[in-house]
């Protein structure tokens, strides 16, 4: 592939931000890395040989382009808008053909992605969010799904081909925000599903049922779901609670979904108990441990 005129600077090489990164970086564009942790942006350049910036200043002075792949829609506000004065923001693309872009791959809040926004097109930003679903290991291999917010057309078109080389299936979701929304909903569903599945085994074993034998049911039966043939039965079945995704994102994903049920004035009281029980799973149990590992709460025994 021929090298992109974009010069991508990527902020936030954590376990799902590098891999994203490298994958930039080999489909031919040049790639600057930033992240707080200064270990981590050394680590990302010794892997890939990208070069890092040590500020967001002297990322916006090299890049046309941002990528965030932060923890909140809180951070990715504070790295462009408020660290060194909004510096990112404000000198991202300044005097480069096309203007700055921000592309938001983190989960962030919707309505905040809207404020973001248009704080952003203030300073003649675009911003599109693009929050991604499948794991480090679909980060590491590129095979990524991505849910797409964008209000400008223009905008879209430069974003597309940065996001075709971390993900291979692209979902235009609608304007900005949509992205983000769909994110927290699809979770929140998957939150839901998960939780009744394991109320569904808790119950039937005080009944007498045996956890396989009433699972293999489910999964042949109207109870299937993604979560019931493949975490409840690889992850909570054997013990071993290990899909790589963390409780406290999980919990974060809930909230931002009951917490936009509220915003547009939608009565969803399900949304409002999912919120409840993740939270206090992740307060029980600590943000860092797997998102399986509430059963563990739920079964009323001492925490595995």
């Amino acid at each position: 592939m021929p090298p992109s005129r974009e010069t991508v600077g990527f902020v936030g090489l954590g376990n799902m931000g590098r891999p994203m990164a490298a994958n930039l970086a080999r489909s031919g564009f040049e790639v600057i890395g930033y992240d707080a942790d200064r270990d981590a942006a050394d680590a990302f350049a010794a892997a890939t040989g990208c070069r890092t910036a040590a500020t967001p200043a002297a990322l916006a002075g090299a890049a046309t382009v941002a990528v965030t792949m932060l923890p909140t829609g809180a951070v990715v506000r504070q790295v462009l808008l408020e660290e060194e004065g909004g510096a990112l923001a404000s000198g991202l693309g300044v005097g480069k053909s096309g203007g700055g872009l921000v592309i938001d791959m983190s989960s962030s809040e919707p309505m905040g992605t809207r404020a973001l926004g248009a704080a952003l097109a203030e300073r003649g930003v675009a911003l599109v969010d693009a929050p991604v679903s499948g794991g480090v290991a679909k980060a590491a291999d590129g095979t990524l799904a991505i849910m797409v917010g964008v209000d400008d057309e223009s905008a879209a078109q430069r974003a597309e081909p940065i996001l075709r080389a971390m993900g291979d299936r692209l979902f235009r979701a609608g304007p900005l925000g949509a992205g983000h929304a769909a994110k927290a909903l699809n979770n929140y569903a998957a939150a839901a599903a998960f939780t009744a599945a394991a109320e569904a085994l808790i119950v039937g074993e005080a009944f007498g049922l045996e956890r396989e034998t009433l699972l293999t049911i489910i999964n042949n039966s109207t109870g299937r779901s993604f979560n019931s043939e493949l975490p409840m039965k690889q992850e909570v079945l054997p013990r071993t609670f290990a899909t790589g995704f963390r409780l406290g994102l999980m919990a974060k994903d809930v909230a931002i979904a009951a917490d936009l049920a509220e915003a547009v004035g939608i009565d969803a009281p399900l949304s409002r108990n999912m919120k409840a029980r993740w939270a206090a799973a992740g307060a029980a149990l600590g943000p860092d441990a797997d998102f399986t590992r509430a059963v563990t709460l739920w079964e009323g025994g001492p925490p595995e």
